[in-house]
């Protein structure tokens, strides 16, 4: 199977997905390997449990958000998927730019994982 990442304009609405092909039988477009895939995936959806350990700092939040404007995200958060939940432990200040510009979705490098590795990150 291989995995493709497109990478659309930032001023189309879908910045980015991921088509899989398959020729096992496989259902296209739902990837069957372990290794992550890029998505776009709503704010609302990412639990951050984390979140209230320390203060972001606001100069690069606002640093953040002029980029993100001007150019658009250009390194997605990292985010674990556990029995189909989103749980983002890092890019909080891209997260944070994201909430304070009003944008819905966020670009996500998600990887899946168990139990025991979500486990091992609330440690």
């Amino acid at each position: 199977m291989a995995n493709f990442v497109l990478q659309l304009p930032n001023n189309l609405r879908l910045r980015s997905f991921t088509v899989s092909s398959s020729s096992n039988g496989a259902t296209p477009g739902v990837p069957q390997s372990a290794g992550p895939v890029i998505l776009e995936l709503p704010l609302d959806k990412i639990r951050r449990p984390l979140m209230r350990t320390r203060a972001n700092d606001q100069q690069k939040v606002k640093e953040l958000m002029d980029s993100i404007n001007e150019i658009g995200l250009q390194v997605p958060i990292d985010v674990l998927e556990v029995d189909g939940v989103y749980y983002g432990f890092s890019g909080c200040h891209r997260y944070e730019a994201h909430q304070q510009l009003g944008l819905p979705t966020i670009r996500c490098k998600v990887r899946r994982g168990t139990k025991e590795t979500l486990r091992h990150h609330l440690r």
